[in-house]
């Protein structure tokens, strides 16, 4: 793990008057958007941009309600499945992936879509498909360590035939799989999991099946390690720690987890501002504030604004590792004008 970086800016709003707390606020970096939640965002206003609205997008684009509803207000309407679509619509698949079934409805009834997957998990995918091997001679059955029902194990699962995977929820299910031919085995994993409950996972399967092919690099994305480690940098001095995500986000929810068991007293989801009880914040001296990979920096700002017109805040951000990762749209978007 890099090195902690330290930076203090000390921060008191007009409001605040003489007598009120000194809150100590500990922001983990990175934080907020990855840079598959921001191609997913860039692909659906980019669309909008290009060919009016509406632009259909099945299911959410990320899972964050504030970024689903400003892309609501540009035009983007939200559906679960392509039946919702009329003809001449154009859809966007979600950046969790899809199984093949879903572009193969596509292009049957001749709608013009737009893949906004993430490359990362596109790359889990092909793992996938390289594992299979087409059924032949060389395939091997797949274990996917990831949650039930998550549209990303749903999407992974999808790009295989029916009983080509199976799917490890926890350690426990690890110990009791029984596959068919433990000779023939290789394993994938969701992108979003705990770096810690995946590595215990791992151990265990390749205890029990000691010829078990795992990928050429790890499943588990650089934002989701990287997020999950500023907050293991927070938590140890936080009275609490605030992650702000959606419920539904694998990732935010991890983050949860992750702040719990490095330290933190105490670790909340929060999906915005108006959702936070200012009551927690009554026996807190130190909060640790931190983002889901698909939630907007700006709820962050907003947060730390909302503070400081009831404390005095001393502001303190940790980073410790600078991300510059950065994808191209897809076809036939190319690069945004």
């Amino acid at each position: 793990m890099p090195d902690t970086l330290t930076t203090s800016r000390p921060q008191a709003s007009p409001e605040t008057g003489s007598e009120a707390k000194t809150l100590r606020v500990l922001l983990a970096g990175p934080r907020g958007f990855c840079a598959g939640v921001d191609r997913a965002i860039r692909v659906v206003e980019e669309a909008l941009r290009r060919y009016g609205a509406p632009v259909y997008v099945r299911h959410e684009i990320v899972h964050n309600r504030t970024v689903v509803e400003n892309l609501e207000e540009q035009g983007a309407i939200f559906v679960e499945e392509l039946d919702e679509v009329p003809e001449d619509g154009h859809v966007v698949f979600s950046a969790h992936g899809v199984p093949k079934s879903v572009p193969a409805e596509a292009q049957r009834r001749n709608l013009l879509y737009l893949d906004a997957t993430c490359p990362l998990v596109s790359k889990v995918h092909r793992e996938a498909e390289r594992h299979f091997a087409g059924g032949g001679p060389d395939a091997r059955h797949i274990l996917m360590i990831g949650h039930a029902g998550h549209p990303e194990v749903v999407g992974t699962m999808g790009q295989l035939p029916p009983g080509a995977v199976t799917l490890i929820n926890d350690a426990e299910e690890a110990r009791t799989v029984q596959p068919e031919d433990p000779s023939r085995l290789a394993f994938i994993t969701q992108t979003t999991l705990s770096v810690d409950d995946t590595s215990e996972i791992v151990e265990i399967l390749r205890e029990r099946f000691p010829l078990i092919e795992g990928p050429k690099k790890e499943d588990i994305c650089y934002a989701t390690t990287n997020r999950q480690e500023a907050v293991k940098a927070i938590a140890p001095e936080s009275d609490l720690v605030i992650v702000i995500g959606s419920p539904n986000s694998s990732n935010s929810q991890r983050l949860r987890e992750v702040a719990e068991r490095s330290g933190a007293k105490r670790a909340l989801l929060v999906p915005k501002l108006a959702a936070l009880d200012w009551a927690v914040l009554d026996d807190v001296e130190t909060v640790g504030i931190t983002a889901g990979a698909s939630a907007p920096e700006s709820l962050v700002q907003e947060m730390v604004d909302a503070m400081s017109t009831r404390f005095r805040l001393n502001i303190e951000e940790r980073i410790v590792k600078k991300e510059n990762v950065a994808f191209r749209l897809p076809s036939p978007l190319g690069e945004p004008v």
